[in-house]
């Protein structure tokens, strides 16, 4: 009876770091306002330039509103929703002798940073690739239809959206590569000082008998 007690009343661990994990990860959106405005600036700038005959008859009033859009879209992208909704982000700096270095970082992901969940890394990179597509179909369809007033405006829109695009693929893919790269060199080096010195300590004196192995 007091076997069956002690059985019952039994301490059982409990793994609640899994379930925190794995709560992150069905979380849905961390940050909805970097998601709100990751699609608001380019998304409206789309609509303002298929409706702003609607608006506003005004050439020039529809074509500083857009370009504006573009504008801030391209600058919060690229400060802020990338670094909150998947970690990345890049910069061009200007070192002492005047020459201009890009530079590409990307967040090492854990639970205590604040890197988004996979449904915001989903919307970042489709709202990412697809705008500078949409743009590019403007492109043409202005060139065939000779609306040349409109192909410096629609030239902008996929210039700014594309740099982003380019810098945040080459986060994504360009780092890991170059970190891949650093890796093997370093472990390259580090093998050939270490086979060096082995050489060296078996080629002294009394040591001419051992038998050196490669691998």
């Amino acid at each position: 009876m007091k076997q069956s007690l002690v059985d019952d009343t039994e301490d059982v661990s409990l793994d609640f770091g899994n379930e925190e994990e794995l709560a992150l990860r069905k979380a849905k959106i961390r940050h909805p306002l970097a998601t709100f405005f990751h699609l608001f600036f380019r998304v409206s700038a789309i609509i303002t330039y298929l409706f702003c005959d609607w608006f506003s008859k005004s050439f020039v009033a529809c074509f500083v509103t857009i370009l504006l859009l573009l504008s801030f879209d391209f600058w919060s992208v690229k400060n802020v929703t990338g670094r909150l909704m998947v970690g990345l982000r890049w910069w061009n700096q200007i070192d002492e002798d005047g020459k201009s270095h890009w530079i590409f970082e990307a967040k090492k992901v854990s639970l205590n940073n604040s890197t988004g969940t996979e449904a915001e890394a989903r919307i970042f990179w489709l709202g990412l690739i697809i705008c500078p597509l949409i743009w590019t179909v403007f492109f043409f369809s202005t060139l065939f239809s000779l609306k040349l007033k409109w192909l410096a405006l629609v030239i902008a829109g996929i210039s700014l959206q594309t740099a982003n695009l380019y810098g945040y693929i080459h986060c994504k893919i360009g780092i890991g590569g170059q970190k891949s790269i650093t890796k093997v060199t370093s472990r390259f080096l580090s093998q050939t000082i270490f086979q060096r010195e082995c050489q060296d300590e078996f080629q002294k004196p009394g040591l001419e008998g051992m038998e050196t192995h490669k691998h």
